[in-house]
């Protein structure tokens, strides 16, 4: 997705598109393969914006997320994740750098031909393989 795609969506949506909503727009899609989590989006975005806050940062998140912009990746054992990626696919989760890696995956279900089956409407799906990433595998082999 590109940035001036989301900023229409935004307008779609009837929000306003504030210097701050920008700010995190560009670091999300800046970040896009790593599905940074808040604290990064707050660290990069304070270097441009001093004034920004962590709650801005939360609360625009949030946001994005409940508008359909992003997808909100929750964990109980590391912090709340984000993505831009809306298309469906595997997240690789590297259990010691905690990486996550979008991987195309040829066996998802085509969901308009569930819900004409089974008459099941898929709302949310999220794909997950936990392992290591290449970088650690390496580290863990040394």
């Amino acid at each position: 997705m590109t940035r001036e795609t989301m900023i229409e969506r935004l307008r779609e949506k009837g929000l306003k598109i504030t210097p701050q909503r920008r700010l995190i727009i560009d670091v999300l899609l800046e970040r896009q393969p790593f599905h940074p989590g808040a604290s990064l989006i707050y660290a990069e975005g304070k270097k441009r914006t001093p004034g920004l806050s962590l709650s801005t940062v939360y609360a625009t998140l949030h946001e994005f997320s409940r508008c359909g912009l992003i997808k909100t990746l929750e964990f109980d054992q590391m912090e709340n994740r984000y993505e831009v990626n809306l298309e469906e696919h595997v997240n690789l989760i590297c259990q010691r750098c905690g990486r996550i890696i979008d991987y195309p995956s040829p066996f998802i279900v085509d969901q308009a031909e569930l819900t004409e089956k089974t008459g099941f409407l898929v709302q949310k799906t999220r794909l997950e393989y936990y392992g290591y990433c290449r970088d650690c595998l390496g580290d863990r082999a040394a």
